[in-house]
């Protein structure tokens, strides 16, 4: 059983010895039809000062982080590989001026297929980049042009072999399952495909319908089906037997690897770890507290060459050095724990309850363990060697756990 008891809940823990840098490029060729990440098309002429903001954003929040060193470094999009290696090069140049960056560090670069060549990854490799994110989404063309990708499956396959021959030996592809007219048929034959090429790590995601997108419209005036969750709950138990297959490791719920090449990057993330994002729309993790970068490309190119440098006062709220930049969104302790547990929940390897408690001055179960108890009457969730995980039937019913953990469920049960 799960118990524990209650105790005062501890302050967020302070400056990190260690931490993870993500820089947001906004821009691309074509938003797709399910797309609700902060990207935006038509917006090339942006991307030169856009870029130069990157750099200048990066050395505003030097101080920030003085003392700690960054162990990975994520491009994300939007399509990051749209932009051209010399911007690349000056913002990696000012990155690595600003902050202390580990040798060993991973940098990660995310891509379209079908807007990279052969010269332009082997310039990725000159400049340090030493993991390659493809976002292949399918190896079927017809489920492509339903997804609204601007690349077909031979250009999946150019890419990635041309990443192969410049050296790249860390590669990732994205899959989405749950397309419309894709069956268990079809993605069988898309695993097998990406399987064939032998990719470190694989990332697969169920289609969801978000409100604002293209598919959203569709779906409400009845021109495409809502993705059937019976059907994707099939293809994901498809994929989890055929990647294990494989010799592949489920080490979260949407993401499998070779042993030893999990996305150091996003296991930050997922441990709550500390992160500091730049960029229009980047959200930000740091001594507990979360702030985000204003949305808009123009807006944030022009805050921040408005933004004045300066160090950081002992105990100054961290997002108000620039809150011409960003803006703080949680600085408590309750948001911090509940982050904790259903991020680290999301993880095969789960939340280590020792730890947890060291963090928090107390264990999860003195936090929601009326809730714990219920979601391991209802085989969601369990406890094992002094590690909170998710059943693997609580894997195909993460939300039903999520939502039980939220900030304003913890509160309403006294934590």
């Amino acid at each position: 059983m799960i118990d524990g008891t209650r105790q005062p809940l501890s302050a967020p823990p302070g400056p990190p010895a260690t931490a993870a840098l993500y820089l947001h490029v906004p821009f691309c060729d074509h938003r797709c039809a399910y797309c609700d990440f902060n990207a935006y098309a038509g917006l090339d002429r942006l991307i030169p000062a856009y870029m130069d903001a990157l750099a200048r954003e990066a050395r505003l929040w030097s101080a920030m982080l003085a003392g700690a060193r960054i162990v990975t470094i994520f491009f994300g999009g939007g399509t990051p590989s749209l932009a051209p290696l010399p911007l690349l090069e000056r913002v990696l140049d000012a990155v690595r001026e600003a902050f202390d960056v580990a040798a060993d560090a991973e940098i990660t670069l995310e891509a379209n297929p079908g807007t990279v060549d052969e010269a332009y990854l082997r310039g990725l490799r000159a400049l340090g980049i030493n993991r390659l994110s493809l976002g292949a989404q399918s190896f079927d063309d017809r489920e492509l042009r339903a997804l609204d990708r601007i690349h077909d499956a031979a250009a999946v396959l150019r890419a990635y072999r041309a990443a192969r021959a410049v050296g790249f030996e860390n590669i990732n592809l994205d899959l989405i399952f749950g397309i419309q007219g894709q069956d268990p048929t079809s993605w069988r034959r898309t695993l097998a495909r990406a399987l064939a090429l032998q990719p470190e790590h694989l990332s697969l995601y169920a289609l969801t319908v978000e409100e604002g997108t293209k598919l959203a419209q569709q779906v409400r005036n009845s021109l495409v089906p809502a993705p059937d969750p019976d059907l994707q709950a099939e293809l994901y138990e498809i994929a989890s037997e055929q990647l294990a297959d494989a010799g592949y490791v489920q080490y979260e719920i949407s993401n499998w690897s070779l042993p030893g090449r999990e996305c150091r990057h996003n296991l930050v993330y997922w441990r709550n770890e500390p992160y500091l994002g730049l960029g229009a729309g980047a959200h930000s993790h740091l001594a507990g507290r979360r702030f985000a970068v204003v949305r808009a490309p123009a807006a944030y190119i022009a805050r921040t060459h408005a933004a004045v440098g300066g160090l950081v006062a002992p105990g100054e709220p961290l997002a108000r050095r620039f809150p011409e930049i960003a803006e703080e969104i949680a600085d408590d302790p309750l948001t911090d724990a509940s982050d904790t547990l259903i991020l680290g929940l999301r993880l095969n390897a789960g939340v280590e309850i020792a730890a947890f408690a060291a963090r928090y001055g107390r264990p999860p179960a003195a936090l929601c363990g009326e809730a714990l108890a219920e979601l391991e009457r209802w085989g969601l969730i369990e406890q094992t060697d002094g590690r909170l995980r998710l059943t693997a039937r609580g894997r195909f019913l993460a939300n039903e756990v999520f939502v039980r953990l939220l900030p304003a469920q913890l509160a309403a049960a006294g934590a």
